[in-house]
């Protein structure tokens, strides 16, 4: 859906509305005319239904109206006299076209300053679940989401078994483009392989999406912050194919952007920077990348020990190294996936290791499994680029040789038709020998360089597939179910070892919790 078709489709809603409700709008002491003003109609309408003028705003955010338009027709069914368990079925079935019935037909009288209290104990607990589920729906898609580390590829940073908060408001929230979906499910509905949104899966790409009358344009918030270097980023996974996150990939399978998988890197490389990777390790504009202190990265080796008397298992926990290790030959060598620098000096002076040797790939020798996995670009996960990543408003010279890397740019993510003949490269049927970039792009990597799927495999993530940014571990289990103690309430950000605030954070909880106790206390005592 395209803004124009938005705005046609927002427009006939409002007719619609208009037509529906005009006479009870003027049975309730307003204008017929007020009924059908844009938004102005809204604030009108919660006026008469002795609802708060915010609630307005609840009915123009994605998701969170499907919540709230039954609870309007109801609303408005009821300032009218209408408060049976029919006139209530009748309002959210028809998807408010009752309301054409009680304009119309129906001899109805506006119930003026009628009584907001739910007039059974059931009525009572169906609207308290009704507004904690709108209260978190608007938490989770605008404002913070929580994210679970499923991998090591972030290790010594963020381990598995972290619970995360992610915000949404540093980068800026976006508005979600599935607008038929359940609230705070992703891309399938728990303990099933059902979609949990409503979109054409027919319509491949994004120079398609527009035909996909239940989808939105991309719109995002402002955020207070822009990406910077080294930030570790939540984003939606570019080259997402999968049914659900668990099942296989499938070439076929299209999703939209906001129902990719979601996925966690640390972004390395910025809008117009050039990115190398020399040795594993990455320079931005010919200079060596500095980490933060917090950042460790972590490569595999092979470590060969002098006698058999060899406990891997032993080692791994006394240098902190948590990802998997085995013997891979007859020799007692074994094979260790997340060494870090430190933990390689400790190994090479430890009594009982003859040798320990970095894994690492040669340079100029092509990993077909490396982006942009075309024979005329010799890279693999060690000695990668140099490599130009996009920035909005920039032009590249474009021609045969570079396209592999900013092909699916062109294509997938800016939705423009390409096609090569012969050395000629058309753009949307016109021969073009330059590109101007029309978002910015990002490159996520992990710091386990030898064992994470990141930029290295499949490319740019552009700024629409963004979420946001992690910025709290409330929670943290480690491999056989135990918490981490020392890691409850810590942040995830800044220097130095992280800090618990686990006890201020329960005292705290605990001082909202009687507060609020006495409140109402007090308030049924008045």
């Amino acid at each position: 859906m395209t803004l124009t078709q938005l705005f046609i489709f927002f427009i006939i809603i409002q007719i619609l509305h208009g037509l529906a409700t005009w006479k009870l709008y003027t049975k309730a002491g307003r204008q017929a005319w007020e009924a059908f003003i844009p938004v102005y109609n809204a604030i009108v309408l919660m006026k008469i239904i002795n609802r708060p003028w915010w609630w307005t705003i609840l009915l123009f955010l994605p998701i969170v109206n499907l919540i709230m338009f039954p609870v309007v027709w109801v609303e408005t069914a009821r300032s009218f006299g209408k408060h049976s368990t029919t006139d209530t079925v009748l309002a959210i079935v028809s998807l408010g076209f009752y309301n054409f019935y009680l304009n119309y037909v129906a001899d109805v009288t506006y119930v003026k300053d009628r009584s907001l209290e739910p007039r059974t104990s059931a009525g009572d607990w169906i609207s308290s679940i009704l507004f904690a589920i709108v209260a978190a729906t608007i938490v989770h898609t605008y404002i913070i989401q929580p994210f679970t580390i499923p991998t090591s590829s972030l290790e010594k940073t963020l381990l598995i078994g972290d619970f995360l908060f992610v915000s949404k408001l540093n980068y800026g929230p976006r508005i979600p483009q599935t607008t038929l979906a359940l609230p705070m499910v992703h891309d399938s509905i728990p303990k099933t392989k059902l979609k949990s949104y409503v979109a054409d899966d027919n319509l491949k790409t994004k120079a398609d999406s527009w035909k996909n009358k239940t989808l939105l344009p991309y719109l995002r918030l402002p955020g207070f912050q822009d990406i910077k270097r080294n930030d570790i980023v939540v984003f939606n996974w570019p080259v997402d194919t999968v049914t659900d996150f668990f099942s296989t990939p499938d070439r076929n399978h299209w999703k939209p952007v906001d129902k990719k998988s979601n996925y966690v890197k640390r972004c390395v490389g910025l809008p117009g920077d050039s990115l190398e990777v020399r040795d594993g390790r990455v320079f931005i504009n010919g200079k060596q990348n500095e980490l933060p202190d917090r950042a460790k990265l972590q490569f595999s080796y092979l470590v060969q020990p002098k006698t058999h008397q060899f406990n891997a298992k032993d080692l791994a926990d006394r240098y902190g190294i948590t990802d998997r290790f085995g013997i891979i030959n007859d020799k007692n060598t074994y094979m260790f996936m997340s060494i870090t620098d430190e933990a390689a000096e400790k190994f090479k002076n430890h009594p009982n290791v003859e040798s320990i040797t970095p894994i690492k790939e040669e340079k100029g020798v092509r990993d077909a499994r490396i982006f942009p996995q075309n024979p005329n670009y010799n890279w693999n996960n060690d000695f990668f680029g140099p490599l130009y990543i996009p920035e909005a408003g920039k032009t590249i010279a474009l021609n045969v040789d570079v396209l592999p890397l900013y092909k699916r740019v062109i294509s997938e993510y800016e939705g423009n038709t390409l096609q090569v003949k012969g050395n000629q490269i058309l753009i949307n049927g016109v021969v073009s020998d330059t590109y101007t970039f029309k978002q910015d792009y990002y490159w996520m990597m992990g710091d386990n360089r030898h064992n994470s799927q990141d930029a290295r495999a499949w490319g740019f993530v552009p700024f629409d597939h963004v979420v946001g940014k992690p910025v709290f571990i409330w929670m943290s289990w480690d491999q056989y179910g135990k918490p981490r103690w020392d890691r409850f309430f810590t942040t995830v950000g800044g220097s130095g070892e992280p800090v618990s605030y686990l006890i201020p954070s329960l005292i705290l909880i605990a001082g909202l919790f009687g507060y609020n106790t006495y409140r109402k206390r007090k308030k049924a005592n008045a």
